[in-house]
């Protein structure tokens, strides 16, 4: 009888036990050290080779190939990987770039060495669990006993049979603070942390679980109006394949770019050159759009625990971890405790065996062998068993007996006495810890920060990004043609009308004879309906374009006038903007961008009952609706023709702008902070910290610098008052001027351009109030004074350098009130105290150059709030000066001001 073998079982047993394997054994890290095994082997063979000395890579794979058996190609990779973190190896040679691609050298050319780091946080053998290697030869660790976050620290990706992990970076100093969280008992809330920099936005992070995502940006700069410049780039691209997708972009007509230059060295820097008459703002969003400067990485943090997959988020992952660290510290405690107390009894039972001269005791002197020596000394040393933490073994004995002789006549009591003593006061410290295990794995944590935290600072900037529509930014790179009377529309009909360039990612909205519309994508050719009055590029959520439409009626043959706005639609769908009846026809249609409302002449056919047969219609005064709304009646007779009379405005208020610090984008739909509303040539006044203003449109696709300090509507009249340091007279001046009119994109400096001037603050109030922190008097007094800016100068020209805020020596400024009247300004306080100095008149200096005359400050004594009470004086004669150096003005101790 033959045995039958089920082939289904078989195979299938075996595809489990490989599985499994690939599971445990090679894809997926242990969340207690955070290492995947080749991982492992490869830092246990460093520490086994380490002799502070840097090794051939290639000696250590080789070495490493004693534990994995998968060849020296997985190793070498493995520890790359593993060298490019900066964390655990010290490097030496080519070992790659993974921001431009580049792959290390040879294994026989790189040299590596574990880090300090590494030999202080992941090696102990007395708290290592060990197992034998695959060949049974030699011991390797189950697991190393880290003392760190490790695998958030590094991050992971494993593609195993069934499940896959990723398990992105995140911040040493972070991880840290958070682990110290964790210990004082709360929950942690990580997000990753990118070795290339770059911003990422993880509001949808998802702790790291299935189902998170976190989108990661390249940093762009707009070196001027015709240069971009990516000087940061997205985790797990390289600048090669940057580039290529830059040029891909461009070749498929998305974006329009000159040139594209890779001068990457050690920082990266991708030059973008961008073609005439190309906005660099649409750019920038155009290229986050299409091209890898954008990309989205979805986490799936997955880890052995307890022998088996599991999916955890990071926080909970971190928690373990430093509960783990936190045992880990416990046992290096609980054993060093063990050594101290074995190092004081051994002490104990020589000092014992040597003080009661029990060496020389006759008993154990004619003591044959060991089992005589254990009974002799066990009776002599049976009255001092109970000052023993433990019972003396056989082993104990044998130590002590083994002591040479000269060893013991040489015995120093009182340099033992001190040795105990400073044992006992260290087992009383490591009782200490023990008992308060928390604080003391708070501050191990605290110790590693101190020492290695240095230049590990957050790289990747946290954002919250705003969605690019794709359909907004893309370049228009295809022209529209529709063939109005058989109804089609597409771009490869070039025989037929032009109506305008589009992007072949846009829509197109079509309006009927019929009274009917629909939206669908550019093509090459598509029926949409004979009769077309009107196609244009949609826009989605547009509520400013308004059409303006009058038509008949099919079955009572009444006319209707409608205004309306297309918003939401359904791709493809055709959509009735009449009653409905059969026969009904458009007589009159206009698409108005900006809700613009004309006035038509409408004629009518000749009829017996009409003495009018013309009247005008303003479409001002029809209400807006939506597009399914019936619509007023113009006339229930035949109409002849329609005719515009006359164009309109816009009938719509202007268009309100807000400005999202958050995303540092403009939008109109509320979020953030108001800027106004916007009409026509409206622009918006942006200040940097830097003393630089640039007037911008009100185009939703600007994008505005980190360094910005004040943005809101420009407003021509508008008074500002500005104190700025100047670096060459080294004073802080005050001015008060309005902003000029300059040309969009213009930069303007607004305070000197010497070496070391910087802007202070910048107000918009009709009275700001400053207070300033003064030292007076030759002695350097410190006072504090609130100064109103709006009496301290008049309004000059906007390149005035102004007055000199004070005469004293000024250690702070700060804005302190804003008032936009002069009755909102309190009172100064019926305690305060009132004091002089001396009147500020104004006398006109030198002009330099083409600026405005400055104002330098000469005086006599009057009441002010900036110096002591003056003493009284007789009267003197008016003076006037001129002054060419206001640094020349000097108070003495007696409140007169002078020229030195």
């Amino acid at each position: 009888m033959h045995n039958t073998i089920s082939l289904d079982g078989l195979y299938e047993n075996w595809f489990l036990d490989y599985a499994s394997y690939v599971i445990l054994d090679r894809a997926v890290p242990h969340i207690n050290d955070g290492l995947k095994p080749v991982q492992r082997r490869i830092l246990h063979s460093l520490k086994e080779m380490d002799d502070g000395r840097f090794n051939k890579a290639a000696n250590v794979i080789g070495n490493t190939m004693k534990y994995h058996p998968h060849g020296d190609a997985s190793i070498g990779d493995a520890m790359v990987q593993i060298g490019q973190k900066n964390l655990l190896i010290d490097c030496q040679g080519n070992w790659g770039d993974p921001v431009t691609g580049d792959s290390a050298a040879a294994p026989r050319y790189i040299e590596a060495r574990l880090s300090k780091f590494a030999n202080e946080v992941v090696f102990n053998p007395d708290t290592t669990v060990w197992q034998a290697s695959y060949d049974g030869r030699n011991k390797e660790p189950i697991t190393l006993p880290v003392k760190f976050p490790l695998l958030l620290a590094q991050g992971a990706d494993g593609i195993a049979v069934g499940l896959a992990t990723k398990i992105l970076p995140h911040n040493f100093i972070e991880l840290i603070d958070a682990s110290i969280e964790v210990l004082r008992g709360n929950r942690p809330n990580l997000v990753p942390d990118f070795p290339t920099g770059g911003m990422a936005d993880c509001s949808a992070y998802n702790e790291g679980q299935r189902g998170g995502k976190v989108r990661v940006r390249a940093k762009i700069v707009e070196r001027d109006k015709k240069t971009l410049a990516i000087t940061e780039i997205p985790f797990t691209t390289t600048t090669g394949g940057l580039i290529d997708s830059v040029i891909s972009a461009n070749d498929k007509g998305k974006i329009k770019i000159k040139k594209i230059e890779d001068n990457t060295a050690q920082n990266v820097e991708i030059v973008v050159h961008l073609a005439p008459g190309i906005s660099p703002d649409v750019t920038i969003d155009a290229l986050y759009a299409f091209t890898d400067c954008e990309i989205s990485i979805s986490p799936n943090t997955c880890v052995i625990k307890q022998d088996k997959p599991h999916f955890m988020s990071v926080n909970d992952i971190l928690t373990e971890s430093t509960l783990f660290t936190q045992s880990l510290l416990k046992q290096e405690l609980e054993i060093r405790l063990k050594e101290l107390q074995e190092k004081i009894f051994f002490s104990s039972l020589l000092k014992i065996f040597i003080q009661e001269g029990m060496y020389k005791n006759p008993e154990y002197e004619n003591s044959g062998n060991f089992d005589t020596v254990v009974e002799v000394l066990n009776k002599l040393f049976e009255p001092f068993f109970p000052q023993f933490y433990r019972a003396i073994l056989p082993e104990d004995y044998k130590r002590l007996i083994d002591k040479p002789m000269s060893s013991i006549t040489r015995f120093d009591v009182k340099k033992a006495d001190e040795q105990m003593k400073a044992l006992e006061q260290e087992i009383k410290e490591v009782k200490h810890h023990l008992r308060h295990l928390t604080d003391y794995a708070i501050a191990w944590f605290e110790r590693l920060k101190e020492k290695y935290g240095k230049g590990r600072e957050r790289k990747t900037e946290l954002r919250t990004f705003d969605k690019v529509e794709a359909t907004q930014v893309a370049l228009a790179n295809v022209k529209l043609y529709v063939n109005r009377e058989d109804g089609f529309i597409g771009t490869t009909l070039k025989k037929d009308e032009f109506i305008c360039d589009c992007s072949d990612i846009d829509e197109i909205i079509v309006f009927r004879e019929d009274g009917r519309c629909m939206i669908t994508k550019v093509q090459d050719k598509v029926f949409v309906g004979k009769g077309i009055i009107h196609a244009a590029v949609f826009k989605k959520n547009d509520e400013r374009t308004i059409y303006n439409m009058i038509y008949k009626d099919g079955q009572s043959g009444v006319s209707y006038i409608k205004r309306f706005a297309v918003v939401g639609v359904t791709r493809d769908k055709e959509y009735d903007l009449t009653k409905g009846s059969k026969g009904t026809k458009v007589l009159y249609f206009s698409a108005n961008p900006n809700g613009e409302a004309e006035v038509v002449n409408i004629q009518l056919k000749p009829h017996s009952k009409l003495k009018k047969l013309q009247f005008d219609e303003d479409f001002a005064q029809i209400a807006i609706k939506g597009r399914g709304s019936m619509g007023n009646i113009v006339t229930k007779y035949p109409v002849k023709k329609i005719l515009l009379k006359s164009k309109g405005v816009s009938t719509l208020s202007g268009r309100k702008i807000w400005y999202d610090d958050v995303l540092r984008r403009l939008n109109a739909d509320g979020r953030g902070t108001l800027l106004g509303e916007f009409d026509g040539e409206d622009r918006i006044l942006t200040v940097m910290s830097s003393g630089i203003y640039e007037l911008t449109s009100f185009d939703l696709n600007n994008h505005f610098d980190d360094k910005m300090i004040l943005i809101e509507k420009y407003d021509p009249e508008k008074v500002y008052a500005v104190v700025h340091y100047d670096g060459k007279s080294k004073n802080y001046l005050v001015k008060r001027f309005v902003f000029e009119n300059t040309a969009i994109g213009r930069q303007t400096s607004i305070i000197s351009e010497e070496a070391g001037s910087k802007l202070v603050l910048i107000s918009g109030a009709a009275q700001p109030i400053v207070k300033v922190e003064q030292l007076k008097g030759k002695t350097l007094v410190p006072e504090l004074v609130e100064l109103n800016l709006t009496d301290l100068i008049d309004i000059k020209g906007m390149k005035a350098m102004g007055n000199r805020l004070s005469a004293h020596t000024i250690q702070t400024i700060e804005l302190v009130a804003e008032h936009d009247d002069a009755e909102d300004v309190p009172d100064p306080a019926p305690d305060s105290v009132e004091v002089t100095e001396p009147t500020v008149t104004a006398v006109e200096a030198k002009p330099e150059g083409d600026s405005p005359p400055e104002e330098a400050l000469v005086t006599e004594s009057n009441p002010s709030p900036l110096a002591p009470p003056a003493e009284e004086k007789k009267p003197v004669k008016d003076i006037s000066l001129e002054i060419t150096n206001p640094d020349d003005i000097e108070m003495d101790d007696k409140g007169q001001l002078g020229l030195f």
